[in-house]
C-alpha cells in the first residue's frame, strides 16, 4: 500500500515518516526528489529566485512538481496491491493544497488531480495523513531549522507566512472531502501508526 504524510513546511513530516517506517519495515520516498529529478531541481531553483518569473505561475510550478513524481511512477506502481508499504513524504495532495492556496481557486486542486492521477497515471494513495501542526509553530520550526543548518535556507513558499496558512486551510478542506482516498488528520505519531496498522491488517488476519 501507499501511505502519504502531508503538511505545511515545518510541520514535522520527516520525523513522522521516520517513526512510521521502522515499525512496519516500510520503504520511504520523499518528494520533491531534488537530488534525482531535473524537474524538481528546476522548481527548487525557481523557489530560490534563479529562474526569473517562473514562480509567478502556480500552474507552471505545479507541473514541474507533477513531472518529478511522474519520474518515479514505476516505483510507485510496484506498491499497488502489494503487501509491502511505501511511505511518502509529500505526494499529489501537496501540489493540490499549494496550488489551491496560491490561486485561491478550489478547482485548482481538481486540476492537479486530473493532471497527476489521470494524465500522468500516478497511483492514488491508500491513506493520506495530514500532520496538523499549527502554522505558527511550523513557521517557528522552519526558522530554527534554517538557523541551525545553512543548507536548509527557506525558499519562497516557506518564507510566505500567508501562503503557509492558506495551504494549511486547503489541506484541511481536502481531508474533509476525503480527496482521492481516506485521510487521517492528527498531530500524534502513535495514532498515525495505529491507523496504518488497522488499514494494513483486517480483523480476519
Amino acid at each position: 500500500m501507499i501511505v502519504t504524510v502531508e503538511g505545511i513546511d515545518g510541520a514535522g513530516k520527516n520525523t513522522l515518516v521516520e517513526r512510521l517506517t521502522a515499525p512496519l519495515g516500510a520503504r520511504r520516498l520523499s518528494f520533491p526528489r531534488y537530488e534525482q529529478s531535473i524537474h524538481a531541481q528546476l522548481a527548487q531553483e525557481a523557489l530560490h529566485g534563479r529562474m526569473g518569473d517562473l514562480t509567478d505561475s502556480a500552474y507552471a510550478m505545479a507541473t514541474l512538481f507533477a513531472l518529478d513524481r511522474h519520474g518515479a511512477r514505476d516505483l510507485l506502481e510496484a506498491y499497488v496491491g502489494s503487501p509491502e508499504v511505501l511511505v511518502l513524504d509529500r505526494y499529489v495532495a501537496s501540489n493540490a493544497a499549494y496550488t489551491w492556496a496560491r490561486t485561491g481557486d478550489q478547482a485548482a486542486a481538481d486540476w492537479v488531480a486530473e493532471l497527476e492521477f489521470s494524465r500522468l497515471g500516478l497511483p492514488e494513495p491508500d491513506l493520506q495523513i495530514l500532520l496538523a501542526t499549527d502554522p505558527v509553530e511550523a513557521r517557528r520550526r522552519a526558522r530554527g531549522r534554517e538557523q541551525a543548518d545553512a543548507t536548509r535556507a527557506r525558499d519562497a513558499y516557506e518564507r510566505d507566512a500567508g501562503l503557509q496558512e492558506r495551504t494549511f486551510a486547503a489541506y484541511q478542506a481536502l481531508a474533509q472531502r476525503s480527496w482521492h482516498s481516506p485521510w487521517l488528520v492528527t498531530a500524534d505519531a502513535n495514532e498515525a501508526l495505529a491507523t496504518m496498522r488497522t488499514t494494513l491488517f483486517s480483523p480476519s488476519e
